[in-house]
């Protein structure tokens, strides 16, 4: 593996309070949209000094090109790899070894787009909670998950199309308003979720953590983005920290899990995948189980997954038999475009 940067920036004296690692492999039109929705222009409620985004991208066929990475702002880095394992964990890992900041957030995968508050609710999350994990909820692009969708004839093309759409670069909320929960994330806010494709923790806890495991070694890294998930999710002393308002959408790229391949190849795959986990972990893969607080802001185009969410998880507790509390206000108003929850 050699590495190389193709941007040259100037780094500013002073460290950044955040790094996002952005991993991209043969998907440039999407890639393009993610890193575009994660400009300092874009992201509201924080400057640009405040946090840095390390794109780093295994060589392929379909690499983002020059002038577009020449014009990303001081904040952005750029980083080419060439990998020959069919895994993104070491490009995860090597540019966590070069984040300059105490927080390191990372986006396995470089199709998801981000709302525009993400940047300011991790910053904020640490201002409240130093031992913070923050995640972000997921979704498809699309009004069912890709990979059922993409047995109806949805494919790359209607995908672009219905994003273009949206436009979103006027209102990056407008996202939610062509979007499902995806299967990690179908039980909404308030039940466990399986994994997040953007999250952050301490500089410290990834360090303890170890990053990520790098003998996830199958194509796009089988569950490792689960594993740790669930590990910096799990480890003692951690405050879980969810986002609601903000959220990650995946735009369609023929992903290994998403519906790159004929049903049955894919089903196939899912399986070596939670095998493999068991037998790195000894157990079967469980998503972890957290007394999450909720933050930030809900905009009107996200209430439907409130209320969603709010239902899943009424149903759930009640047929367990509970009667929970459920989430309760501390400032706003909680159907309202600025609530701020958190789990009692």
């Amino acid at each position: 593996m050699v590495s190389r940067w193709l941007s040259e920036k100037s780094f500013r004296r002073h460290a950044p309070l955040l790094t996002i690692i952005v991993v991209v492999y043969k998907m440039p039109v999407q890639a393009k949209n993610t890193i575009r929705s994660l400009l300092p222009s874009v992201q509201h409620g924080c400057r640009e000094e405040e946090y840095e985004v390390i794109v780093v991208e295994n060589s392929s066929d379909q690499t983002l090109d020059r002038e577009f990475i020449d014009d990303l702002p001081g904040n952005f880095r750029y980083l080419l790899r060439r990998e020959t394992a069919p895994t993104p964990v070491y490009a995860v890992n090597e540019a966590a070894s070069l984040a300059r900041s105490p927080v390191i957030g990372v986006m396995i995968d470089g199709a998801r787009m981000v709302t525009p508050g993400v940047v300011r609710g991790m910053l904020q999350a640490y201002k409240i909670e130093p031992k913070a994990v923050v995640s972000v909820p997921g979704y498809h692009l699309g009004q069912e998950l890709q990979q059922v969708a993409v047995e109806k004839g949805y494919d790359v093309t209607t995908d672009q199309q219905l994003l273009a759409s949206s436009e979103w670069e006027e209102d990056g909320y407008r996202l939610f308003n062509i979007a499902c929960f995806s299967g990690s994330c179908a039980g909404g806010f308030f039940l466990p979720n399986s994994e997040s494709n953007c999250f952050a923790m301490p500089e410290a806890i990834w360090r303890a953590l170890g990053g990520m495991d790098e003998r996830f070694n199958l194509r796009g890294g089988g569950m490792v983005n689960l594993d740790f998930y669930r590990r910096a999710c799990e480890h003692p002393g951690v405050q879980h920290v969810v986002l609601p308002g903000e959220g990650t959408f995946h735009q369609f790229h023929g992903g290994v899990t998403t519906g790159g391949e004929p049903v049955e190849a894919r089903e196939v795959f899912i399986e070596q995948i939670k095998e493999q986990y068991r037998q790195l972990r000894g157990e079967d893969f469980a998503s972890p189980k957290t007394n999450p607080m909720y933050l930030g802001s809900i905009h009107s185009a996200a209430l439907r997954f409130l209320k969603h969410s709010a239902d899943r998880a009424a149903l759930a507790h009640g047929s367990q038999g509970q009667n929970p509390s459920g989430p309760k206000l501390v400032a706003g108003n909680p159907v309202g475009p600025r609530a701020v929850l958190s789990a009692g």
